[in-house]
């Protein structure tokens, strides 16, 4: 075994020896410090993570002999306390899921995903939303709308279609065509097959640009002139606020 620095000890020579897995080694994961067996890394063969440490290429040594891994750290250690047989928190499972997907260890990526935290986000709203046509690309649309529009003001606002099924749009194109507004600028969602309805759509587009960093409200859209303006049943005004 060979030493490197003045405080930490390398064991680059005896990894993936057959008894390198009762070795105690030090980890530095993005500037956390962690001290554990080789073995527990190696839990899952087929995981990035063992095969960071069962490789030829394994991480590189940090100034104190310490196995440096370029990655924040912070929630590292949920992620061997499952290797050592503890569950992770369930206030934290977005998080720790994150970190077993980057790892590749498919039992706790499994374990967080049954949870109740993980199992709304991913079997229920995200498929929903996988359901409804340009979800993505459309939320990225309106945020270049909003920052166009943000220039020497506190607020900028973009005009949102959202339609359950085919008729709607029809009947939604022919409103929009009667705005006094680019038409060019009104974002478009649906139509969808699913049952969650054009509330559940509108708070989905909320809190997914709100995850972005942006701070956004939105109310119906009123049509027509004076004191005849009534909400309209398929346009939404999203306020972006800026300062």
């Amino acid at each position: 075994m060979s030493s490197t620095g003045s405080r930490g000890t390398s064991v680059k020579s005896n990894v993936g020896s057959p008894q390198s897995a009762s070795l105690a080694i030090s980890l530095n994961v993005g500037g956390h410090i962690y001290s554990t067996l080789l073995g527990t890394l190696l839990k899952y063969p087929g995981s990035k993570l063992a095969e960071m440490f069962n490789s030829p290429s394994r991480p590189t040594l940090d100034l104190e002999g310490r196995y440096f891994i370029d990655r924040d750290g912070t929630h590292f250690k949920h992620v061997l306390g499952f290797l050592r047989g503890h569950e992770p928190p369930p206030s934290l499972a977005e998080e720790v899921y994150q970190e077993a997907m980057y790892y590749g260890i498919e039992p706790l990526a499994k374990l967080l995903e049954d949870s109740p935290k993980l199992f709304g986000e991913l079997v229920g709203r995200r498929q929903f939303l996988a359901r409804v046509p340009n979800y993505q690309e459309n939320i990225e649309v309106m945020v270049r709308v909003a920052r166009a529009e943000a220039v020497a003001s506190r607020q900028s606002t973009v005009i949102v279609c959202v339609v359950r099924n085919e008729e709607d749009a029809a009947r939604c194109h022919e409103v929009v065509n009667g705005l006094d507004t680019d038409k060019e600028s009104v974002v478009k969602f649906g139509p969808w097959r699913a049952s969650p309805s054009i509330s559940d759509l509108l708070y989905c587009i909320k809190l997914d640009i709100e995850r972005k960093g942006y701070s956004t409200s939105y109310r119906a859209h009123e049509i027509g002139k004076s004191f005849l303006t009534r909400p309209c049943e398929f346009l939404y005004k999203f306020t972006f606020t800026w300062w």
